[in-house]
């Protein structure tokens, strides 16, 4: 006869609260978090995700490589990922947190460009040589890549999407922005959202994130036993 496995037994209350206090953080407090601990919370996303947005805008407008190509965001992302780990943040939330930094870094350059070209930017007219359909995951045309040459016939190296559709042809011409000091690529001067809109997009998610792994992460002070 065979005998019959006895269930596994449930996890202790302790277990059970040490895993959740570990994945989403402690969150010692009764009701609406203070106001003062979502204040703080909202200052380190709001910091992290300004100091990643300005040091790709600080880079793209002074030409600084390192700046301008997302690395010192992905520096402010590490920082921000060992602070909230420091302050005992849930480690889901840390990790939520960095993916969404990361993220952002990886846009903000582009964001930082256009917004320098949008300041100091100068339209000018350049000579379509050739047009390609760009190729979407399902296979289907999404836009139009037009390859351009400036006035004195040099190709700029760049394919042009804003501005450019099935309409164009080779031999047309075609508007774009152009930084005079050539610290940015030029783009097209019409069409296509703002330069701002999609990465806004993660810095709110950023600030919202890390805003919410500080608040977590609040602890009941000790309270010392007395004799």
């Amino acid at each position: 006869m065979r005998r019959r496995r006895r269930p596994p037994a449930p996890p202790e209350p302790h277990l059970m609260t040490y895993l959740r206090t570990a994945v989403w953080g402690p969150a010692e407090f009764v009701g609406p978090p203070p106001a003062r601990l979502v204040g703080k919370g909202v200052l380190v996303g709001a910091v992290a995700a300004s100091a990643i947005l300005g040091t790709a805008l600080l880079g793209a407008w002074t030409g600084v490589t390192a700046l301008a190509r997302g690395e010192a965001g992905l520096a402010v992302v590490a920082a921000l990922a060992v602070y909230l780990v420091s302050v005992g943040a849930g480690r889901a939330l840390v990790g939520v947190t960095a993916l969404l930094g990361v993220c952002f870094a990886l846009q903000a350059p582009q964001a930082a460009a256009g917004m320098v070209l949008a300041e100091r930017g100068q339209v000018r007219s350049v000579m379509v040589t050739s047009v390609e359909a760009a190729r979407m995951a399902g296979g289907g045309d999404g836009h139009y890549l037009c390859a351009v040459t400036n006035r004195d016939g040099v190709p700029l190296g760049i394919r042009i999407w804003r501005g450019c559709d099935g309409s164009i042809r080779p031999g047309d011409t075609i508007d774009v922005v152009y930084d005079p000091r050539e610290r940015v690529p030029p783009r097209g001067a019409t069409g296509g959202p703002g330069p701002w809109r999609g990465p806004a997009r993660w810095g709110a998610a950023l600030l919202a994130a890390g805003a919410t792994a500080v608040v977590r992460s609040y602890r009941l002070p000790a309270q010392s036993g007395t004799v």
